[in-house]
């Protein structure tokens, strides 16, 4: 089995965070830093800073945090105000994605680094909803460029759906997640995000759940969620 798919189903980190672990030297397979691309055999021992994985699978956990703005989506414990010591969480959990510290709302933690590898591929086209206010009125016309397509980071987004909700406000599908996407879009069309809340990822929802407060996934949810993800 390659390196990246054993670490991510013992569920203690994501495949990209493995790459990043291994490009710095960090892990080893019986003693020796191993390179990427490298396979794991039967009775191989792994380990990340001299701490031995273990292929056992710990208890999945899968939670929805309403984010507030002000809290960084890393997982890094000397950035201050990082999501995992504002989550608190006593078993090592990760963001699946990212919201830039100025955003709000929906965003899942979890420690199964599977279903993080499945949910970030855009190719799946996994529906992200957001509700943003501008700095001007929302117009049809805005509306319609949004949609189609934004020339942005050299490259052009995906169509995606737009919908006004106020003269100032309006929500926005998306089905990739390209860096600060939603306003540097707006910006490219003359618009300043004054706020922006994500409120859906596929069918899970900000429903109930005040800000800057968490809850597992309910067992709907979960069924839900790995038959979309194929397993």
């Amino acid at each position: 089995m390659r390196i990246n798919k054993y670490i991510s189903e013992t569920g203690v980190y994501p495949r990209r965070e493995t790459d990043r672990l291994i490009a710095a030297g960090r892990i080893t397979i019986n003693g020796m830093v191993c390179a990427a691309g490298a396979s794991v055999e039967p009775g191989d021992t792994v380990a990340v800073d001299g701490v031995t994985l273990s292929p056992d699978r710990e208890e999945r956990v899968y939670l929805a945090l309403n984010k507030p703005v002000g809290i960084t989506c890393t997982a890094a414990r000397q950035v201050k105000g990082n999501i995992i010591d504002y989550v608190g969480y006593p078993s090592r959990i990760f963001a699946v994605g990212r919201l830039d510290k100025q955003s709000e709302g929906l965003i899942l933690m979890t420690n199964d680094g599977a279903v993080v590898n499945r949910m970030m591929r855009s190719e799946h086209g996994h529906e992200k909803e957001y509700r943003v206010t501008v700095d001007k009125q929302v117009t049809g016309l805005f509306l319609q460029e949004m949609s189609a397509g934004v020339d942005i980071l050299e490259t052009r987004t995906k169509p995606c759906v737009t919908r006004m909700i106020s003269d100032h406000e309006f929500a926005i599908i998306l089905t990739q997640g390209l860096n600060l996407q939603i306003r540097r879009m707006c910006k490219a069309l003359g618009y300043r995000v004054l706020r922006l809340e994500r409120v859906r990822i596929m069918h899970i929802t900000l429903s109930g759940l005040a800000r800057g407060q968490w809850r597992h996934l309910t067992g709907d949810e979960l069924a839900e969620l790995h038959s979309r993800l194929g397993g």
